[in-house]
């Protein structure tokens, strides 16, 4: 089974971060400055041993690798960020490349939403934007992936390598871009690209309607399962009063946050069936992204390694057998901010790590 983790590569400092957020800012701001709202609440999260590496390091990159080889972590899926006037945070990206002696299949995921204030100061302020109006910058877009699509370690599917696109539902032109990006693959020597989407917005109903474009859709959990969660949810009593005082009251009254047993969201990531063939399963290892939302974020109660391994091998085993793919993509690698990682911490040392390699050992 091959396991792909989302990767974040916001672990180092650039200048328009330093701009608009203040000298020093990384996603470890954010995680460092996390408080627990409610007894029992789980923040901050702490870095095992306090290693609040640099992704600019390639000592840090090579130490990530052999971490995600040693518990069977198949390979990295990393954040990339392009806009009309450039791109951010793709260093680590560029220094994987550079150092082929660092052993981790990687692939990319364009993350192609406008870049807003919520990394940090949880407004939706938009301050890099993406339009997809430029037939040139497409063209200029592919010549930067063409490199990464031939390097060995790249993830590829029958031969071609694999893209995924975070929202193809915003993008103007999505159509036009993939088909050009896919006819520039083969006139460089590749025998193609397998476009896969990530997000629920975009269905198998849109691909359809748009002709098929993407060969792949990922179940992005807790995603889905929030979503699945929210059709069948009923308003009790006390969750209405929590949603009210939220919204009208603020901190530091209960209501503060939206939580999710874990349990229940597993449940529905493990009777979810994939609507087609294009499915590849999802699974999470937690999720909290009160550090970067305070008491208007979610979070999920009840997480321990135990849980997470005992779901994760059903889903293992889901995958082969509901599924027939031989993949599945973790939420997440290293997203701190947001409750997601398999990177060891403070309170679970390698737990989860180990959950999955358990997993995969027993497939």
């Amino acid at each position: 089974m091959k396991v792909i983790a989302f990767y974040l590569p916001q672990y180092h400092v650039i200048p328009e971060n330093e701009k608009w957020w203040g000298k020093g800012f990384t996603e470890w701001t954010n995680v460092k400055g996390a408080r627990p709202l409610f007894d029992g609440h789980n923040q901050p999260r702490i870095p095992l041993n306090h290693k609040y590496y640099d992704l600019t390091e390639p000592e840090t990159l090579k130490w990530q690798a052999h971490l995600a080889n040693k518990y069977h972590i198949y390979g990295f899926c990393f954040y990339h960020y392009w806009f009309d006037d450039g791109m951010l945070l793709e260093k680590p990206a560029e220094i994987l490349l550079e150092h082929g002696e660092i052993n981790i299949n990687f692939c990319f995921c364009w993350a192609n939403e406008n870049w807003t204030r919520a990394w940090a100061d949880k407004r939706d302020d938009v301050i890099k934007v993406q339009s997809y109006s430029d037939k040139e910058d497409w063209i200029k877009h592919f010549y930067y992936f063409l490199p990464f699509f031939k390097d060995k370690r790249y993830i590829k599917i029958d031969d071609m390598p694999l893209l995924v696109i975070y929202r193809p539902e915003i993008m103007d032109h999505c159509g036009e871009i993939l088909n050009l990006w896919n006819n520039l693959a083969k006139s460089n020597g590749l025998k193609g690209i397998k476009f896969a989407y990530q997000q629920k917005d975009y269905s198998h109903i849109n691909d359809k309607e748009n002709g098929a474009l993407f060969d792949y859709g990922i179940e992005y959990q807790p995603n889905y399962a929030m979503g699945d969660y929210m059709k069948h949810f009923k308003f009790s009593l006390k969750r209405l009063i929590r949603a009210a005082s939220r919204r009208f009251l603020g901190p530091p009254y209960f209501g503060l946050c939206m939580d999710y047993e874990y349990d229940t969201l597993w449940k529905y990531i493990l009777k979810r069936k994939p609507v087609d063939d294009k499915m590849i399963p999802g699974a999470f290892v937690d999720w909290d992204n009160t550090p970067r939302k305070s008491y208007k974020g979610t979070l999920c109660t009840g997480v321990t390694p135990e849980k997470f391994k005992k779901y994760f091998a059903m889903q293992v085993k889901r995958a082969k057998e509901v599924y027939h793919k031989d993949m599945i993509f973790i939420f997440a690698w290293n997203e701190w901010g947001e409750g997601g990682y398999l990177e060891p911490d403070e309170k679970y040392g390698y737990g989860m790590l180990e959950a999955v390699k358990e997993a995969v050992e027993n497939d």
